[in-house]
């Protein structure tokens, strides 16, 4: 047995049967698995390396960006799932969205912001934004060392005035009124058990009553509301506050916030206005024009978004009924010609072959049987060569049904 294969071992003895169990099954859905992922992820040292220079430029202030670039099936989902298991292990919050050309479209970003808060995920497995916010507000007491109305200093400045009045208010608690306040009609308003759900729809970017947001606000003693308006127009108050909230996070004593996007090439998969729209996007999250603290964007493409970048005509001129000026912001041909990128690559028959070997211990272990060494890997070699150019999740789904097979003929051998 090679280093390799013994270190494997021994993770699945640390691992327990339950966890075991659930990978498996997992696996045969071709579903990811956090176990399995860690487990059975080929090129990992690479991989950690890429991502890992990414994390040192963060630390010195930089703003870094990945790009996965690779064909259907050569395992860019995968390889997002276990970026996105390392940066939790190294303390940063993670958001893993798929992209959609219709549902989550990279130009409609109040959307894709309320999935990256809808996807979020802690270190300290806290479940949601708001539920952290509050955790972190009460143990660090900011309502018991903050008065009425004032500014908390974890709140970045450059967050949208929106955004910086609702986390206030969520930090604090109601206005106390006596009874005989309560019945004044002044006070009418008051309805103290709705300011919770108010303001969490309002954190999350969704629509809302601004009447009932304020008496929200007003009654969680936030005055500075009203300084400017609650409003947020256009898609660039929530790609703000996506920045925010990375470098708020830093403040909070995370690493950060890895946001990971897959299926990249979706932005090239509508008409040229929406793409005009949404490299605008993407070139900021890619290429900002002044350091995001804490933000390390992730994106999955195929070959085919880069080869429409390079089609698109940077010479149209203007949009219709607006003064003449250039149709795209940029030539992003050119911009993006030094972006970070890690190319996946099928993997080789050997690697096939040790992932093979892995499933077969893993299998094994689960269900606490002995496979017949040769024939169990003469099956998993024709297996591998019946599924040869399928997504690598369906091959492995294939080898695991192969060995529960093997399995089952062991059993009905022995009863008979």
């Amino acid at each position: 047995m090679t280093m390799a294969m013994h270190e494997f071992v021994e993770k699945l003895d640390a691992a327990g049967n339950f966890k075991l169990r659930r990978t498996v099954e997992r696996l045969r859905e071709g579903l990811f698995d956090p176990l399995g992922v860690r487990l059975l992820t080929a090129h990992e040292t690479q991989l950690k390396k890429t991502f890992d220079l990414g994390v040192r430029l963060l630390d010195e202030n930089q703003s870094p960006h990945l790009g996965l670039c690779g064909s259907y099936g050569q395992g860019k989902s995968h390889s997002l799932t276990y970026i996105k298991q390392r940066a939790l292990e190294q303390g940063f919050v993670t958001s893993q969205i798929d992209l959609d050309p219709r549902e989550i479209p990279l130009h409609d970003f109040r959307q894709v912001y309320r999935v990256l808060l809808n996807q979020i995920s802690f270190p300290d497995n806290s479940i949601s934004l708001v539920k952290w916010w509050k955790d972190w507000a009460l143990g660090q007491k900011v309502v018991e060392k903050s008065q009425p109305g004032e500014r908390l200093e974890i709140i970045p400045e450059s967050m949208p005035h929106f955004f910086k009045a609702v986390l206030t208010a969520l930090a604090r608690d109601n206005m106390v009124l006596s009874q005989r306040e309560k019945a004044l009609k002044q006070h009418r308003n008051f309805r103290p058990r709705e300011f919770p759900w108010v303001l969490a729809n309002a954190l999350n970017g969704n629509p809302l009553s601004l009447p009932r947001l304020r008496q929200a606000l007003r009654y969680r003693e936030v005055s500075f509301y009203k300084e400017a308006p609650l409003t947020c127009k256009g898609w660039e108050p929530y790609f703000q506050m996506v920045c925010s909230l990375a470098e708020m996070f830093r403040k909070a004593g995370f690493k950060g916030w890895v946001v990971l996007f897959d299926e990249g090439e979706s932005i090239v998969q509508r008409g040229v206005n929406i793409r005009r729209k949404s490299y605008a996007v993407l070139n900021r999250l890619l290429c900002p024009d002044s350091p995001s603290p804490g933000l390390y964007p992730i994106f999955a493409f195929t070959d085919d978004f880069f080869m429409q970048v390079q089609r698109e005509d940077y010479t149209r001129i203007g949009l219709r009924n607006q003064p003449e000026a250039p149709y795209f912001a940029t030539n992003y041909a050119d911009a993006w010609q030094s972006l970070t990128l890690y190319r996946l690559n099928d993997l080789s028959a050997s690697e096939w072959e040790t992932i093979s070997e892995k499933l077969i211990y893993l299998h094994a272990k689960t269900y606490n049987w002995q496979p017949s060494a040769a024939e169990t890997r003469e099956k998993m070699a024709k297996t591998l060569a019946d599924t040869q150019g399928m997504e690598a999740r369906f091959k492995i789904k294939a080898l695991i049904q192969q060995l529960d097979l093997d399995q089952q003929r062991l059993v009905l051998e022995g009863l008979n």
